[in-house]
């Protein structure tokens, strides 16, 4: 971790008084010894009909004023590489300025940077810890692909900005998610996956002692990037004899394989409404190459998170196959339980 310096912003709300110029120029000097910082240079502007700002120059870097009278608040900044932390502004400021509430926030600047969590439960916000970006790109196929190194869960795989898989607890995952279809039938000889790019489905597969596994991906490119960065989740998938890969289009690849071929169909798509709308647009092909007594599983998402994703899930699934089991387990990458639905084929 490279640390640079220590940042805090804090607002002052239910502000009254119009404070003058002078006031800031001040106040600059009382807070400049108390963080042990030294001020090079200092501008300010006073705006019309109203609003003030001060900017001071620090030979550690720099803190600002911006007040917003007709809103009734005064911002402060103060961004320092020096031995104090800016905090010790917020005593003096408390003093000196009279307020309703205050709000403050505080920035650990240094190498270490906060990845925001898409799928945070409403009324919360949560973030991934985030050591380092070790790959980031748009692939052909038009996804945004990254690789971070996350402080709690290890390399991972994001797509489109939300978490697909950690090395640290991946495994959780692709175990349920096989799980979820040998609960129903033991016959996994012949199996399908369709999606899942990261590996980790086809790996568990490998490790339940499936001969034959077919797997369908669109995108080549986010395959490469995990062997490269996730060993742990694909390393085995990458030697294996026992997969065949057909890159492209799966629904269009399927329209070649031969009726009732497999044991079992994993469906490993990104849980949004386009593929829920794909999924169910293509599964009279997917019946057609399941095997009577097979099993299809869908990862469908979470229902604790998005419950009316995961029910249109399983009425695709209920009104083509009938019987839908869902099931789940808390993976703590995704801050939830997560959900999967799987029927057989009668």
């Amino acid at each position: 971790m490279v640390k640079v310096g220590e940042h805090i912003t804090i607002d002052f709300l239910g502000v009254r008084k119009d404070y003058t110029p002078e006031f800031y120029e001040k106040i600059i000097y009382t807070i400049a010894k108390a963080a042990k910082v030294e001020i090079l240079n200092v501008a300010s502007h006073r705006f019309q009909p109203q609003g003030f700002t001060l900017v001071a120059l620090l030979a550690e870097s720099h803190f600002s004023f911006h007040t917003f009278p007709e809103k009734g608040v005064i911002s402060f900044d103060f961004f320092t590489c020096g031995k104090v932390h800016p905090k010790v502004a917020l005593k003096i400021l408390r003093k000196e300025i009279e307020h309703e509430r205050v709000v403050t926030n505080a920035f650990d600047r240094s190498s270490i940077g906060l990845y925001d969590d898409i799928y945070s439960t409403p009324g919360q916000k949560k973030y991934y810890v985030v050591k380092n970006v070790l790959e980031k790109f748009t692939s052909k196929v038009g996804q945004f692909v990254e690789i971070m190194d996350l402080e709690e869960f290890g390399h991972a795989l994001f797509i489109d900005h939300e978490i697909q898989v950690s090395e640290k607890d991946e495994k959780i995952y692709s175990s349920s998610f096989f799980k979820s279809s040998y609960d129903l039938s033991k016959k996994n000889n012949n199996v399908a996956i369709i999606g899942g790019g990261d590996g980790g489905v086809a790996r568990a597969c490998l490790e339940n002692n499936s001969n034959y596994i077919d797997w369908f991906e669109l995108d080549q490119e986010i395959v490469n990037v995990c062997f490269k960065h996730l060993p742990k989740v694909c390393s085995k998938v990458k030697k294996s004899n026992r997969i065949k890969t057909f890159w492209g289009d799966a629904f269009k690849s399927i329209k070649e394989i031969e009726n009732s071929k497999y044991d079992k169909i994993f469906v490993d798509l990104n849980d949004d409404q386009y593929c829920i709308d794909l999924a169910k647009k293509n599964m009279k092909s997917l019946k057609r190459i399941l095997k009577k007594g097979g099993v299809i599983t869908a990862q469908v998402g979470s229902q604790d998170k998005k419950p009316k994703q995961v029910e249109k899930w399983c009425n695709v699934l209920e009104k083509n196959f009938g019987n839908v089991k869902l099931s789940g387990s808390y993976v703590p990458s995704f801050d939830c339980k997560w959900n999967f639905a799987s029927s057989m084929m009668s």
